[in-house]
């Protein structure tokens, strides 16, 4: 029985995740820059400007709101996870290093419709009977679309709260519990058979910790991630620049093989990856699985933003984006191609190949900082999708059932920790795909929304 319904969720794994589902994420962010007039790349120096300058400012925000730094700070702890570090190494290994300027282009892509996202988020959310902002894009479909579009929204947020739970929780910790064994295991802390004990208090002591957090409510999810998506962010980027300003040599010869190999992968891997397709392929899906432009998840997160300019908003998306792929994503594939860790290519790979290029470089002491670094990923993953569970789960059943809804995500955690859910992970991943389809088709309609606005915050009209 657990093989056929492996085979059929390969099949659709496969589908959804392929070059179908990317053409259309891909097409969608290429009418949607056309539509804008390359917004990202025209006001790229206007959205970092409206982003970055307004981080350090100190705002409250008001009730059941974030500060529109902690609205980005959610949605980057969703993005920002273990698949900038073990998905940019699988990328490479399987797509050559080709796959990284493939990636960079989804990037650009994904900037629009991530911006799209936000802007129609805040746009079309509403209150909650607990005066908290809800939005997304079961919200946008509900509020921007006709009532025979409706039946995408329910669709969206049921994709969603299947997913939560493996794609945002047991597989995060799994990999905190693999990060943690490992380093005790290299300074000989604990030995083999004490692994499990050790594990069920991992997910103990994480199942409490974001049981507090998520009860504590939309303003307690916010003070945690403002603290610690900055900390995990900048601890991963200084230890990767060290790698590349220590290995700078290599740097002209990295680019060069980038560039080479995403029209030529065979001339760079030496034949093992021939297919141009296929480090196409990598490099756009693993772009889009660490982004998350196109799903709309992200976009949860910004409509609980305390603003009354849902454009201004909308720069956040882009910044998320240029933040996660284009600077982090980035650094983990310079730590792995300037380090001159050798490469598997043609076999699966993991976050053992980015940890290996830190190893090589800094000695075996940096595994402590690599270990702390994915476990602040992975549990900032899981706050961060938390609360998508929670909004797409209220979506279906009203306010009544977040709570428990809370308190059965928190007790995943113990199951993440202590179980080899195998089949459970490709599932979750599959669901994760298909909450793209109701959400693109819902991007592309209101596409005509997002222009106005465009113009109308541009021209001073604003009127939201």
């Amino acid at each position: 029985m657990l093989e056929k319904v492996d085979a059929v969720n390969s099949v659709i794994n496969n589908f959804i995740w392929g070059v179908p589902a990317m053409i259309c994420i891909i097409g969608v962010g290429l009418y949607l820059s056309f539509r804008t007039r390359f917004l990202q790349i025209r006001k790229f120096p206007y959205a970092m400007k409206v982003t970055f300058g307004r981080m350090f400012k100190k705002k409250e925000a008001g009730d059941g709101a974030l500060t529109p730094f902690q609205a980005v700070c959610t949605a980057l702890a969703a993005t920002v996870g273990t698949g900038n570090v073990a998905g940019v190494a699988g990328a490479i290994a399987i797509g050559g290093p080709g796959a990284i300027f493939w990636m960079w282009i989804s990037a650009l892509l994904g900037m629009c419709t991530k911006f799209a996202e936000v802007t129609l988020a805040v746009h079309f959310r509403e209150k909650n009977k607990d005066g908290d902002y809800v939005g997304g894009p079961m919200y946008y479909i509900k509020n921007g679309l006709k009532k025979h579009w409706q039946w995408l929204a329910y669709l969206f947020s049921a994709f969603g709260v299947l997913t939560v739970f493996g794609t945002g929780n047991a597989t995060q910790v799994n990999t905190i519990t693999t990060a943690i064994d490992s380093a005790l295991f290299n300074y000989n802390v604990i030995s083999e058979n004490q692994v499990s004990t050790l594990n069920l208090i991992i997910g103990i002591v994480l199942a409490i910790l974001i049981a507090l957090i998520l009860l504590g409510g939309i303003k307690r999810i916010g003070q945690v991630t403002e603290k610690l998506v900055p900390f995990m962010a900048v601890m991963y980027i200084v230890l990767a620049i060290g790698v590349v300003l220590l290995n700078v040599k290599n740097v002209p010869t990295v680019f060069a093989s980038i560039f080479e190999g995403a029209f030529n992968p065979a001339s760079v891997t030496g034949g093992v990856v021939g297919s141009f397709f296929m480090s196409m392929k990598k490099g756009v899906s693993r772009g889009i699985f660490s982004n998350e432009a196109g799903l709309g998840t992200g976009s949860i997160a910004h409509a609980c933003a305390d603003t009354r300019k849902p454009v201004k908003q909308g720069f956040f998306g882009i910044f998320e984006v240029f933040v996660d792929t284009i600077v982090i994503c980035t650094l983990t594939a310079l730590v792995i191609l300037c380090s001159g860790v050798p490469i598997g290519y043609g076999q699966a790979a993991g976050a053992e190949l980015t940890i290996s290029g830190f190893t090589a470089t800094y000695g075996g002491w940096v595994s402590i900082f690599t270990a702390i670094a994915m476990c602040c990923f992975a549990f900032s993953t899981i706050i961060g999708w938390g609360l998508y569970g929670v909004r797409c789960i209220e979506f279906l059943f009203g306010t009544r059932v977040n709570k428990p809804f809370m308190l059965v995500y928190s007790l995943v955690a113990i199951v993440g920790a202590t179980m080899n859910l195998g089949l459970l992970w490709s599932i979750a991943e599959t669901f994760n795909g298909l909450m793209v389809i109701p959400n693109l088709i819902a991007v592309f309609l209101l596409s005509g929304v997002v222009v106005k606005m465009v113009k109308d915050y541009f021209n001073g009209i604003e009127t939201y």
